[in-house]
């Protein structure tokens, strides 16, 4: 199985298909079992590598915070593991971040982005729905399938099948979760603000939202995607945080014509060139 050290710490990656290279970065909390709607699809034409975040999965989970930039570091890492100079990253809510985070400090590494429900910032972004939400902490005293089912209606658009959701839930317990690493990673994401620094992003940018996102409302990225020079906002109906599950037709499709665009050098310098900044 590949691991690399990173900063001291085991960082698990997984690499599938062959062609160019795209970076798949989950969110909180998730290990990359939850990329089973998109990989197959992204992994038929690219070269594809997913990781889990240190503090989840099979990954290490050493004491605590971990900032956003040291996840970022993971990731670059992994690419280093992986002998990639640079790739196409795509990241989803918390690894929207880490993703932001790789094309500022890391630009050299960064072809371009493809970043869905996620936002700018931890505490200053638009906060989550919490009435959406479990109620009380009672719940982090209950069973893992509980814990997972109760969060069901933050996650997810109202429209969603539920056999869609429990699948999910069932992947999500399939991984190996612990509250230390789940709540170092949170850390991260509450001291963590990319905004001031969004106009230095110079790679071609997709922007996914669900219109329904209640965990991350869809104000945080049309405010990503109106910071980024050309970014393009696509906010999808009957939606929420969820994008794969909630809508994974529009949802890989979406990313897939992203993908074939900025794969080809003169798509890639044409996407500019036809792109306008995403207005509020």
């Amino acid at each position: 199985m590949p691991y690399v050290n990173s900063s001291g710490t085991r960082i698990y990656w997984e690499e599938h298909g062959e062609g160019p290279p795209v970076l798949l970065i989950m969110g909180l909390s998730f290990t990359l079992e939850m990329w089973f709607r998109i990989l197959p699809h992204v992994s038929q034409r690219y070269r594809t590598i997913i990781l889990d975040n240190r503090g989840i999965g099979r990954s290490e989970s050493p004491r605590g915070p971990y900032s956003i930039r040291t996840m970022a570091t993971d990731a670059v890492a992994v690419l280093d593991a992986a002998g990639i100079p640079a790739a196409h990253v795509v990241g989803a809510s918390m690894g929207g971040m880490i993703a932001q985070e790789i094309a500022l400090s890391f630009p050299d590494r960064v072809l371009s982005l493809a970043l869905g429900c996620t936002s700018y910032s931890g505490l200053f972004s638009k906060w989550p729905n919490f009435r959406r939400g479990p109620n009380g902490i009672a719940w982090l005293k209950a069973d893992r399938l509980q814990r997972e089912r109760s969060v069901r209606h933050l996650l997810y658009a109202t429209g969603t099948p539920e056999s869609l959701i429990e699948e999910d839930v069932q992947v999500r317990c399939s991984g190996n979760w612990n509250m230390s690493g789940v709540l170092s990673q949170l850390s991260g994401i509450l001291l963590w603000n990319s905004y001031s620094r969004l106009p230095n992003i110079r790679v071609p940018t997709l922007v996914m939202h669900g219109e329904e996102d209640h965990l991350l409302p869809p104000e945080n990225g049309r405010i990503v995607a109106s910071r980024i020079p050309h970014a393009r906002f696509i906010l999808l109906p009957d939606a929420g945080h969820m994008l794969t599950t909630d809508q994974p037709v529009a949802t890989i499709q979406h990313l897939l014509s992203f993908l074939a665009q900025v794969s080809n050098p003169a798509s890639a310098a044409a996407w500019a060139a036809n792109s306008h900044p995403c207005s509020l």
